[in-house]
């Protein structure tokens, strides 16, 4: 009875020595692949903050220098954003010459569609990409700058070039292109965009003026 006791004791304690450097090694892992993904999302999203303003053109950090978008403003403009959704601020000098808005139109044909519209100081486009949707492949995915140029057409664009009444697919009497068989996915994106810009509009002097974080100075850019 006693060698099976001494037994039993044995296996538990073997057992229990077995799962803690299990555990051990699986936390040990974890860490190391959180970092690994943390490091690989930094990159992703700042080379597509620098697809909208090159790394050349700013002297801050872009992914630490951002205002909270649901903490400061009302976001009806910009769609149904995420709860952590940021502006950020592309600066030269300290003062800010371009603002990178997240942006929702909730109206694509699928579901939403997500997007960075980056505008100047000046109010003019720096650019246009989307980040996420589901669009039908070979029409409405061609807002993608992976499947056409489309998106393009809004560099230098403003409220007032073309007319803010002109902001609509041509379908709709506006200027810009629609999809041969896919209107309702370009002419959620001009819509959002137009919206964008009405916002800047808005919270110019607010955007502008936004103080500079410690945090935010500048980073060696990959």
């Amino acid at each position: 009875m006693k060698e099976l006791l001494a037994s039993i004791q044995r296996n538990a304690i073997g057992l229990g020595l077995f799962a803690i450097v299990t555990a051990g090694a699986i936390a040990i892992a974890q860490v190391g692949t959180a970092d690994r993904i943390a490091h690989n999302m930094r990159l992703a999203q700042s080379r597509a903050l620098n697809e909208i303003i090159p790394a050349n053109q700013y002297d801050n950090d872009l992914l630490t220098d951002v205002i909270s978008v649901n903490r400061n403003f009302d976001t009806r403009l910009l769609g149904p954003l995420p709860d952590d959704a940021s502006i950020h601020l592309a600066r030269h000098q300290g003062q800010v010459t371009t603002v990178i808005l997240p942006v929702v139109a909730p109206d694509g044909y699928t579901m939403e569609i997500g997007l960075l519209v980056g505008i100047h100081a000046d109010g003019r486009l720096a650019g246009v990409r989307v980040i996420s949707h589901r669009e039908t492949p070979g029409l409405g995915d061609k807002i993608d700058l992976k499947k056409s140029d489309w998106v393009m057409a809004f560099n230098g664009k403003s409220l007032l070039s073309p007319a803010e009444s002109a902001w609509a697919v041509k379908k709709d009497g506006g200027d810009f292109d629609q999809f041969t068989g896919a209107t309702i996915t370009p002419r959620a994106v001009v819509t959002a965009v137009k919206h964008a810009l009405q916002f800047f509009e808005q919270h110019q002097t607010q955007l502008l003026g936004y103080p500079l974080p410690a945090s935010a100075s500048r980073v060696e850019n990959h």
